[in-house]
């Protein structure tokens, strides 16, 4: 499990500084993928092991791409804040042993939104840390809105394409 996490870390890494970072619509949407690594953690994920990977990954991101510590500091808040949304989208299969955070195991309907509601936040962090302000707010909430949507799409499309469904 360990080394599927470090080469999953090490993949949506690449592919967030070398494709989506370069994506993004004039600066408007920045499709933020490496939350991704985030929601896919194990349930069992001990506290400060999800804080620290969930740091490392942000601070990473943050070397590649110049950006001064605000990814650091809205990968860091959202899994800080992970373990209350698990709680509130409660499944009976969440806390069998093995049980992922995925469509695979917990269905379509409580993937979209868990990584809808953990999406969501880890922009408007993003967003507001970048902004600094809540002057034109509402251009801010547009890129909050637009960039989630875009990342949840990428998110929800890996899972449908990477993620082994059982053959039935």
């Amino acid at each position: 499990m360990l080394l599927t996490n470090i080469l999953r870390f090490v993949a949506i890494l690449l592919l967030q500084v070398l494709v989506f970072t370069n994506v993004g619509v004039s600066g408007y949407i920045y499709p933020a993928f490496y939350v991704y690594f985030i929601l896919l953690l194990p349930f069992e994920t001990v506290g400060w092991v999800l804080l620290l990977s969930a740091f490392a990954m942000g601070i990473s991101v943050d070397l590649f791409t110049n950006s001064l510590g605000i990814n650091a500091a809205a990968a860091v808040f959202t899994a800080f804040v992970r373990p209350a949304a698990i709680r509130i989208l409660r499944s009976a299969r969440e806390y069998e042993p093995g049980i992922a955070p995925s469509i695979k195991d917990l269905g379509f309907r409580w993937f979209f939104m868990y990584a809808m509601i953990l999406i969501l936040i880890h922009h408007t962090v993003l967003f507001l840390v970048e902004a600094f302000t809540f002057d034109d707010f509402l251009q801010t909430l547009r890129r909050i809105l637009a960039s989630s949507a875009v990342t949840l799409g990428l998110a929800l499309i890996a899972q449908l394409l990477f993620v082994k469904q059982d053959k039935k």
